[in-house]
């Protein structure tokens, strides 16, 4: 399998496999409200977008980064998602990085959305698939998010050698600067458990599919 790495802003075309890997916290947080019940997630291009589609549809829970917002109703945290009963309830979710990268993507043939949680799913989902190649997208920090580009490369290295470990790929997450940003309270709409949450490797065992429906991109979980 030819992996590819690459930030948003350098994908020049539109491949036909993309995994987009947001570990802190988009995917996790996906993940997350997949486990916690939700049917779907829709993944909005704009706070106005999002806060629009919540408008038309009251009972659809909104997501976004940062501090609470009128109109929204929690934020991007898995430590906080958690608690939350979402039993057949569809998502809307707007993030700075992770929903940018997928909808960069839209076009591709297969878009999974992945993090650490769901790292062998994903991973299992492309050896079943026997792609020749396959984009991951390194969402944060214009590409150069470490704990991004570290999952990246495992669910890469897992896709075609299934015993690969995990503790040096999470080493380079827990170091990175994204997760020291959480720990010390620099990212507003945090939990205390949030690092540690998005280096639970394999907690869920679905990966995360997202596909057109209609004009709008949703993420669905999908046990491979």
């Amino acid at each position: 399998m030819d992996a590819r790495f690459l930030g948003i802003a350098e994908l020049a075309e539109v491949p036909s496999v993309a995994v987009v890997v947001d570990v802190m916290r988009a995917f996790t947080v996906a993940a997350w409200a997949f486990a916690r019940g939700a049917e779907k997630i829709v993944l909005a291009e704009s706070l106005d977008e999002a806060l629009a589609l919540k408008a038309d549809h009251p009972d659809w829970v909104a997501i976004k980064d940062g501090p609470p917002a009128p109109g929204f109703d929690t934020v991007n945290s898995p430590g906080l998602l958690r608690s939350m009963d979402l039993g057949g309830r569809t998502v809307v979710q707007k993030t700075t990085a992770g929903t940018v990268g997928a909808l960069a993507v839209k076009d591709a043939q297969l878009v999974l959305c992945a993090s650490f949680v769901v790292a062998e799913a994903t991973a299992r989902l492309l050896r079943q698939r026997e792609s020749d190649s396959v984009t991951f997208v390194v969402t944060g920090e214009g590409g150069q998010a470490e704990e991004d580009l570290a999952c990246a490369q495992y669910i890469a290295r897992r896709a075609t050698e299934a015993g690969t470990d995990a503790a040096a790929f999470l080493r380079r997450a827990a170091d990175s600067r994204a997760a020291a940003d959480l720990a010390n309270g620099v990212r507003q709409g945090s939990h205390p458990d949030d690092v540690a949450l998005c280096l639970e490797v394999d907690r869920f065992l679905f990966a995360m599919v997202a596909t057109q429906e209609g004009t709008l991109m949703v993420l669905r979980p999908r046990m491979s």
